[in-house]
């Protein structure tokens, strides 16, 4: 199954739009509410990053019997250096996006946290992809680090 959603560039009365509509999809397959909050964490996270740093974008969710697949596909400015946009706390964000409580610099952090696989292609100009993938069964290779004061959740 094949779930997309558009997601507006600045608009964050709708940031979340997607995740939620998602989580009722997969409650209505049963999936275990403990991957259903993973899968909407990371969702949201990628949904506030669209939102709050790119000119729009779009989410792809493809649902099997093993696994969630998810692709966040935005039309922004790239990110110059991921491997220094993986840090907890560093952040991008404009002091607008700030003073609304976003930017903490958290949401890559927390999307690694919560997916089995992820891969991120960037470019500075070219926009960003980022790739999910959150198996639906109990996953011993699955451990999730504990929560950092500075992680919140959805």
């Amino acid at each position: 199954m094949r779930f997309e959603y558009n997601i507006e560039a600045g608009n964050f009365t709708k940031a979340g739009d997607a995740s939620s509509s998602f989580k009722k999809i997969l409650k209505q397959l049963n999936v275990d509410p403990q991957i259903i909050k993973r899968i909407v964490v990371s969702l949201y996270e990628g949904e506030v990053n669209i939102v709050a740093h790119a000119n729009g974008g779009k989410v792809i969710c493809e649902v099997d019997t093993k696994r969630v697949n998810i692709q966040l596909i935005d039309v922004g400015p790239g990110i110059p250096d991921i491997e220094k946009a993986m840090q907890a706390g560093y952040s991008t964000a404009s002091a607008k996006v700030r003073e609304m409580g976003f930017g903490a610099g958290m949401g890559l952090v927390n999307i690694q946290r919560c997916v089995n696989k992820m891969d991120i292609e960037s470019a500075p100009g070219k926009g960003t992809k980022l790739f999910m993938e959150i198996h639906l069964r109990p996953d011993e290779k699955f451990k999730a680090p504990p929560e950092s004061p500075e992680s919140h959740g959805v």
